[in-house]
């Protein structure tokens, strides 16, 4: 299960069944969960968020640490924005994403550069050396946000989600 990350802006917990009416804007988003598919779709409503943080909270139960869930919450005014996670990538769970998911309204706030340093110094004191975050040739943004980070572009791959994927790697010397 995922411990409570802080930064200086942002608070990142385990998800409740209850963030559903706050976490359906960001994975309802259609240019948020766009870039999820295949491993999710759009969330169409409400109940559908709680299906879903049902089973992220369930899952969690069984991953072994560091993997993890978070909710990222604002810190001064407790609004959730977004997630992130830190889980083994298919098809054989032998490396370990990082990935975050922010509210279009949020976005350019330094919060997803954030969050992924948080989650990655988590893995890194739980004992990890490598970190890995893929993202789709054409969302740009998001390997923004992997090299902001600090992580370095090794590569393309099909490997992960029968998808072209490109390929940033995070070690702990990379965490400036």
């Amino acid at each position: 299960m995922a411990s409570e990350l802080k930064t200086e802006r942002l608070t990142l917990r385990p998800w409740r069944v209850d963030d559903a009416d706050s976490a359906l804007p960001v994975y309802g988003a259609s240019n948020v969960a766009r870039w999820l598919s295949p491993a999710m779709d759009t969330v169409a409503d409400a109940d559908a968020m709680r299906l879903v943080l049902q089973q992220w909270i369930g899952e969690d139960a069984r991953l072994t640490s560091p993997a993890g869930r978070w909710a990222i919450e604002q810190t001064d005014d407790h609004r959730l924005v977004g997630g992130a996670v830190l889980l083994p990538l298919p098809p054989r769970g032998e490396d370990l994403e990082m990935g975050w998911q922010l509210h279009p309204d949020v976005w350019g706030r330094g919060y997803a550069v954030e969050a992924g340093r948080a989650v990655a110094r988590w893995a890194f004191d739980e004992g990890y050396d490598e970190i890995l975050a893929v993202a789709r040739p054409a969302n740009s943004r998001a390997q923004a946000t992997a090299r902001r980070i600090g992580m370095e572009w090794v590569g393309e791959t099909e490997k992960y989600y029968d998808l072209r994927l490109q390929v940033f790697r995070l070690r702990p010397a990379d965490l400036a």
